[in-house]
């Protein structure tokens, strides 16, 4: 089922997963009615600044930042790491070599 976001005008953010066509226009946060962000709902890759992009969905804990940089060059793909832990991906052949040697995927990359 997919996940769904909403915000409030204040800026409080929430997240709902509901079946297709079922999720409500609006909700409440903290008492406080929240609006879908549809904007939100359709950040895809590559994100919308383009690449580089920042990835915290494939990141480590920050005390393993090195770790990770380190493997990523021992496997052959130098990457940028940030002090957060996040991997810094080039491009999308990039972000794909990186995630191969760690083992990932990306269910969504259709290839």
């Amino acid at each position: 089922m997919p996940t769904y976001c909403y915000v409030t005008d204040d800026g409080q953010v929430d997240e709902i997963v509901a079946p297709i066509g079922e999720a409500p226009k609006t909700i409440k946060i903290n008492g406080v009615e929240a609006h879908r962000d549809f904007r939100a709902e359709n950040v895809g890759v590559p994100a919308p600044g383009g690449w580089p992009m920042t990835c915290v969905a494939s990141g480590v804990h920050p005390a393993d930042a090195g770790k990770l940089r380190q493997h990523l060059a021992d496997k052959g793909v130098p990457t940028d790491v940030t002090r957060d832990g996040d991997p810094v991906y080039r491009d999308a052949a990039h972000r794909r070599r990186a995630l191969k040697a760690r083992g990932m995927f990306d269910k969504t990359d259709y290839r």
